[in-house]
């Protein structure tokens, strides 16, 4: 769901921009009075996990394509404020040095899939669990705030292409979400499953009472889960599905894919793939370690400038 350059005009870029600006000054300022500092390193690595997650593409019906997004899972297991930050972070890595994205849509993609999807998804996430309490109960509402999250991105995407006149609403409403409501299919499912093994192996880390949490570092767990991550990068994002994604799809059946711009700034490794490597496979899966392991550090880093010792109070 990565709007490239192009799909929408200036005044929709400068407003989203405007509105995503807001929403992550909000979020920085949230996660520097409440993260707790022992879960500064999670940050990291769930940027790093969901940068390599999105190079996934999985079939869906139709010759389109879709990926996890992943902000639900990422509010669930750190709140929605760090969440926000850790998508934003991906997002900024993948526009900049992979051309995933335009620089000028960035504002649209981050209030896309950071804000209304991970805040928006993070409060339905919350209102199913009020409902069905218990571990179950939030497995099943990570899996349908995942599918929900997916679809609401979707609606937001279809009305900034319908302000920018680049499609009329009702024709762009229809048209993604009817392929978001599949897509957020497989974005409910993984995110469920994770979020059952990470459950499962660490509970502490998805429960909701603050003061079950152990007072320990999670340093070793972000350096396996780093590692974890380079594993998806290297030796599963080579082999994901080809087709066009859902916006992708869209754009060429309903005639306006030819609006894609060329890059505002040019990107280092365009399509994930590295100038001079000439093996397909072991471009993506260079250029996707090296994407984790960026988008890790400056999550990090980021949230160790915001958050020090003594500061944080809670995982929200």
């Amino acid at each position: 769901m990565h709007i490239p350059d192009g799909f929408i005009d200036g005044k929709t870029a400068a407003t989203t921009a405007l509105l995503s600006a807001a929403g992550v000054g909000l979020a920085l300022r949230q996660v520097r009075r409440r993260l707790a500092p022992r879960r500064v390193p999670l940050l990291g690595l769930a940027a790093a996990f969901l940068f390599a997650a999105q190079m996934v593409n999985f079939p869906v019906a139709g010759g389109t394509s879709g990926h996890l997004v992943g902000g639900v899972l990422a509010a669930a297991l750190l709140g929605p404020s760090a969440a926000i930050v850790v998508l934003t972070t991906v997002l900024i890595v993948q526009c900049f040095l992979f051309a995933d994205g335009g620089v000028l849509a960035l504002g649209a993609n981050i209030f896309n899939m950071a804000i209304v999807g991970a805040a928006g998804g993070y409060a339905i996430y919350r209102v199913v669990c009020r409902a069905l309490p218990g571990r179950r109960g939030q497995v099943a509402a990570v899996a349908f705030a995942g599918w929900c999250s997916t679809v609401l991105a979707s609606v937001c995407c279809a009305g900034q292409l319908a302000w920018s006149g680049t499609v009329a609403w009702p024709v762009a409403f229809t048209a993604m979400t009817s392929v978001h409501i599949a897509i957020g299919v497989g974005e409910g499912l993984i995110s469920a499953l994770v979020f059952l093994a990470i459950q499962r192996v660490r509970p502490d880390l998805t429960s909701e009472v603050s003061g079950a949490e152990p007072p320990r570092p999670w340093g070793e767990l972000a350096r396996y889960g780093l590692l974890a991550a380079l594993g998806v990068a290297i030796f599963v994002a080579p082999f994901a599905c080809p087709w066009p994604d859902g916006l992708e799809s869209v754009a060429a059946k309903l005639g306006f894919e030819h609006k894609a711009a060329r890059p505002v700034v040019p990107a280092p490794a365009p399509g994930y793939q590295v100038p001079g490597v000439h093996w397909a496979a072991g471009a993506t899966a260079l250029a996707g370690a090296a994407g984790a392991v960026i988008a890790f550090g400056l999550s990090l880093l980021l949230a160790r400038s915001l958050v020090r010792e003594g500061e944080g109070k809670s995982s929200s």
